[in-house]
């Protein structure tokens, strides 16, 4: 395994409302010098829950996706706010997004997007034995709640309004593990 780089200096770039830019001047073993910029991780993560209704069924949301200008179908997800697991906020992004709490919530595996130029990483919950519970969200309208049947999985991830890669990664790596019977 390499030697990680040596960060010389670290240093916002740039900043917004939701991003900060972080320059990031580093040495490498071999003695070369670069400059990097990403998105630099911010706040306590992320999670993006899977609901299992029942064995033959999923629970999607068709959700406005700003950076691409479309309604995406799509998994709940947000922020981990100050003070809570990983397991809570899942719940409560449940409850928020499409009205129903989890019995059971499982951790599947943690993902990062375009980690060369983000240092963001969302975590994956398998949530089941649901029971209807809502939660007042910060979604601007009303999510669209798309009961999905588990065996139209495979056919789904090549429409056009479901294009997430994160969404398909998790599905796929559920779909496997739930093939497994683990």
């Amino acid at each position: 395994m390499p030697t990680k780089p040596q960060v010389l200096k670290a240093k916002t770039a740039a900043k917004s409302r939701l991003f900060e830019v972080e320059e990031l001047e580093l040495r490498f073993s071999n003695g070369v010098e670069r400059t990097y910029e990403r998105l630099a991780s911010r706040g306590h993560g992320a999670v993006m829950v899977i609901p299992v209704l029942d064995e033959d069924t999923l629970l999607l949301i068709n959700e406005y996706a700003a950076g691409i200008h479309e309604y995406q179908l799509t998994l709940p997800k947000g922020l981990i706010d100050p003070g809570e697991t990983a397991l809570q906020a899942a719940d409560r992004e449940l409850m928020e997004e499409i009205g129903y709490g989890a019995r059971r919530l499982t951790p599947l595996k943690t993902l990062t997007t375009s980690p060369s130029y983000m240092g963001h990483r969302i975590q994956v919950i398998i949530a089941e034995d649901l029971y209807p519970k809502r939660l007042p969200g910060d979604e601007p309208e009303e999510l669209e709640v798309v009961p999905c049947p588990v065996t139209s999985i495979s056919e789904m991830i090549f429409e056009d309004h479901f294009s997430e890669a994160r969404v398909i990664a998790a599905l796929c790596l559920w779909q496997q593990l739930s093939q497994s019977g683990k």
